[in-house]
């Protein structure tokens, strides 16, 4: 099967930091689907795994967290999975990734398509999805249905992967949501996904606050730098408010004052937790995702899907790394075809 791998950890302009390849067949266990991969996207995982280092692999390692296609075949303890359907999933870092035509993925931790999209548009949503809906409404307190109402929620990187459905899901649940956003297409994005208010992270957010008549949030999702944004979301955090966190810091948290005399909430969210420690709860994901593509069936969240590249090879999986470091991308860049 064609794949795209790296046996190197380059910088990303170097040609040989991802290259076509010929990888035989996977062979799927007892719990696990084969799919024929179609479409993939790209997280800023695959680029912090590919990053610069000294380690060299013996085989070619395949990235790739984010995959939609059609099940080839399914494993003998696989339960409420048939070939020929549409899925979508993120799978498992500890395996190989979904850059290849072929992928066995453990069924636990798949979804079935949404079946108003196209796969292009499913395979930008599972490690996103996930990963937001956890974090709202597993590692934080609020019921996905009604937790939000009367809230206030601070998305911080609202037009990246993770705040486009984000938004989404905490409209849903009735929080009012600001997100923020610096530029004319970013501002526009965070408003078409459902944001009320956008505000500026380039400049001082109190103030931008106090114009909308807000002193204080209920909540924050920190989706862009836990560092920079550490003090200021100390401040604006009510008592006994919640702070959600994606990204890690760069050095040692001053987890007092004012988090400690207002009783914060901190949560930490990493999407690949349950399938890396092989969780009793694994097959959660699974059902987030199901319940995720019921509600985009019924037009109450839409996809995130901004760009595509055709085909998937190692020179559009460069060109999708190459943005995805420039900071610059809105919503998920989506590679489709072989």
């Amino acid at each position: 099967m064609k794949a795209v791998a790296l046996t190197r950890y380059l910088p990303i302009d170097d040609p040989a930091s991802l290259v076509d390849v010929e990888l035989p067949m996977p062979e799927p266990g007892a719990h696990d689907l084969l799919v024929q991969v179609e479409a993939v996207s790209v997280n800023p995982v695959d680029t912090k795994v590919r990053s610069p280092k000294p380690q060299v692999e013996a085989q070619p390692k395949v990235l790739g967290y984010d995959a939609a296609g059609v099940v080839e075949s399914v494993g003998a303890s696989v339960e409420g999975f048939r070939p020929g359907d549409r899925v979508y999933y993120a799978g498992d870092i500890t395996c190989a990734g979904s850059n290849a035509q072929y992928q066995a993925v453990d069924a636990r931790l798949v979804g079935h398509v949404p079946k108003s999209i196209e796969l292009a548009d499913a395979a930008a949503l599972p490690l996103t999805t996930l990963t937001a809906w956890e974090l709202l409404f597993q590692r934080m307190p609020f019921d996905s249905e009604h937790g939000g109402e009367g809230k206030t929620l601070l998305i911080i990187g609202g037009a990246g992967g993770v705040g486009s459905i984000a938004i989404q899901l905490a409209r849903r649940a009735g929080f009012s949501v600001i997100a923020t956003a610096s530029r004319d297409e970013t501002v526009a994005w965070c408003q078409t996904m459902g944001a009320q208010h956008v505000i500026n992270h380039r400049e001082a957010l109190a103030p931008q606050l106090k114009t909308l008549g807000m002193s204080q949030v209920d909540a924050v999702l920190n989706l862009a730098d836990t560092d920079r944004y550490w003090e200021t979301v100390g401040e604006l955090i009510a008592p006994q408010g919640h702070v959600g966190l994606i990204v890690e810091p760069a050095g040692a948290l001053r987890i007092g004052d004012p988090y400690k005399a207002k009783a914060v909430g901190i949560h930490w969210e990493m999407m690949f937790t349950r399938p890396r420690f092989r969780t009793a709860d694994q097959a959660e994901q699974g059902r987030i995702l199901d319940r995720v593509a019921a509600l985009i069936d019924a037009g109450e969240l839409r996809g995130t899907r901004a760009e595509t590249l055709t085909p998937i090879h190692a020179t559009n999986l460069r060109e999708a790394h190459r943005r995805l470091e420039s900071g610059t991308t809105v919503g998920k860049l989506v590679l489709a075809g072989w």
